[in-house]
């Protein structure tokens, strides 16, 4: 899949499929997007292949008090992708709607739904959680070996720069 900013100064490419869809119904996605959610593809971040431009990043406030990092373009504003604290720079959760195919990311889950706006119905079967979700639980056994793998990966990488 492949995705640009706004105004197309910076492209990528996933290289692999997310490990998650996460549609978050929180205030604060909400003020971030200025819509009624945010739809997020949850991904290693070494599977972000740039394919043109350099991103910026800016650290931003959030609902923890610990931060996020956007990243995006410097010219259009458009964010592509956050860096949350407690995924850390290791996985990234892509804005879906900077992906030239948007339509086929539909989410997994549907979180923070105690404040989605009223008008918003869910599917029969979606997963829908009040607040935060248990992974062990509700992602698919490859996203979780996936999820394993890069965390062990990103533990060798830090203890070698020691």
């Amino acid at each position: 899949m492949q995705g640009h900013c706004t105004c197309g100064e910076i492209a990528y490419r996933l290289a692999e499929a997310p490990l998650v869809v996460h549609c978050c119904h929180c205030t604060w996605c909400q003020r971030e997007t200025g819509s009624a959610f945010a739809l997020n593809a949850l991904i290693e971040t070494r599977h972000i292949k740039l394919l043109s431009g350099r991103p910026g990043e800016r650290l931003v406030p959030s609902a923890s008090g610990k931060g996020q990092t956007m990243v995006g373009c410097a010219t259009c504003g458009c964010t592509l992708w956050s860096h949350y604290s407690g995924a850390g720079r290791g996985f990234a959760f892509v804005r879906a709607g900077t992906l030239v195919d948007a339509a086929r990311i539909t989410p997994d889950v549907h979180i923070y739904t105690t404040t989605a706006h009223p008008w918003i119905t869910f599917p029969e079967g979606a997963q829908v959680f009040p607040e935060y979700y248990r992974r062990s639980t509700t992602w698919r056994p490859e996203a979780l070996a996936r999820r394993e793998a890069e965390l062990e990966r990103l533990a060798q990488e830090q203890q070698q720069q020691q």
